[in-house]
């Protein structure tokens, strides 16, 4: 077998993809910005380069050079965990290098052989796939539905299971925008003796008491653990678990993605830190961001397509060629607006989703609505 015959079977699997309209290829930034997760405009604060600048001349190092257990751990790694603690009102916080490691690291860990997983079945992939990998069993619940969630627990009693149930929701969901039925899972998993994991991506920074999230008023109970992200409203990169000071203890001396992976960048933490500085002192970005939000919810309405009344605003095309159609006629107009296709949202629902940013302005948002409405006239959805 030659060396080139050992590459077919991943030949054979991309042109599968492009025969699906499914084939991925990474593209330079480009365009206003209509596709980021940076809802607060904080990737380029300059509250935050400065901030950067300064720890970078007091001797802050770029990389931690290892694991939090051995020389990894820094200053800036704690600071940044207790200012996060104090700020969401939390026990304890812990951070990790991103989002999809956090979710990972938390479902292989704390559940336990004996315990049962309960997932949203469209919480972020890193949450399916965590649970996938740890000991515990797995139930996947419909959509937004409490009773689905209950029903899952009670059989699973029914059948004989004795350990912990843990529920795993997003408060804002990534793709469609809508949010969790916190309140009412909070009540399951009170009556239920379970636990309740909060994926908190989208909403930290833009919801909740100065930018404290959608789970803000659960934060510091017994049962409840959150992850804030870092690289999204935040403008940083990595992700905060908030949770019970035993629960955080356990993960550094159980969790095998946080004890083998070097530390994230001590500038990461700072950087981190000081957004944190700016969600309480500069409430105004949130109000400015409210206020694109709900124009963008009215100019989608005038289009007849529905509001999501968050900054996260999907257009369901259906299918895969005619959505990245779609999204590259915009992007040629100078809109940077991105098609998802499945795997990553469900079949059949291959869609433009349009984020809202402080990254453009009411004149932008009004223009790339004007631009939709036109594209839509020549590529039919």
């Amino acid at each position: 077998m030659n060396g080139r015959t050992l590459l077919d079977r991943y030949e054979a699997s991309l042109r599968g993809l492009a025969r699906k309209n499914r084939l991925r290829s990474l593209t330079a930034r480009s365009g206003l910005d209509f596709a980021s997760n940076d809802y607060l405009g904080l990737a380029r604060s300059k509250r935050i380069a400065r901030a950067l600048t300064e720890a970078l001349a007091a001797g802050t190092p770029v990389g931690a050079t290892g694991s939090r257990l051995l020389r990894g751990n820094t200053p800036e790694h704690e600071a940044l965990e207790a200012k996060a603690a104090d700020f969401f009102g939390a026990e304890r916080a812990l951070f990790f290098g991103s989002g999809y490691v956090t979710n990972f690291a938390v479902l292989t860990t704390l559940p336990q052989k004996g315990d049962l997983v309960v997932l949203d079945e469209l919480v972020h992939v890193s949450a399916h796939e965590g649970a996938q990998a740890g000991r515990a069993e797995v139930k996947i619940a419909a959509h937004n539905d409490p009773n689905a969630v209950k029903d899952a627990i009670q059989s699973w009693r029914a059948a004989g299971g004795a350990g912990r149930a843990w529920i795993v929701v997003e408060s804002l969901y990534s793709m469609d925008g809508d949010r969790a039925p916190l309140r009412q899972l909070i009540e399951i998993a009170d009556r239920h003796d379970a636990f309740l994991y909060i994926d908190e991506a989208h909403a930290t920074g833009v919801y909740g008491p100065g930018g404290r999230g959608l789970a803000q008023d659960l934060e510091g109970r017994d049962n409840v653990l959150v992850l804030h992200t870092c690289g999204k409203a935040l403008g940083a990169s990595g992700a905060l678990v908030t949770a019970p000071a035993v629960l955080c203890d356990y993960l550094i001396n159980r969790c095998r993605p946080f004890i083998y992976a070097t530390a994230s960048s001590p500038l990461m933490a700072v950087a981190a830190a000081t957004a944190l500085d700016i969600l309480a002192d500069e409430p105004e970005r949130r109000e400015r961001l409210a206020k694109l939000v709900a124009l963008a919810g009215q100019k989608i309405q005038m289009l007849g397509l529905p509001a999501s009344g968050s900054p996260i605003l999907p257009v369901i095309i259906g299918d895969n060629a005619r959505a990245m159609a779609l999204a590259e006629a915009l992007q040629m107009r100078g809109f940077d607006v991105r098609g998802i296709r499945p795997p990553t949202v469900p079949e059949g629902t291959a869609r433009l989703r349009i984020s809202m940013t402080l990254n453009v302005n009411e004149c932008d948002v009004a223009a790339l609505f004007n631009a939709l409405a036109e594209e839509r006239e020549h590529i039919s959805i």
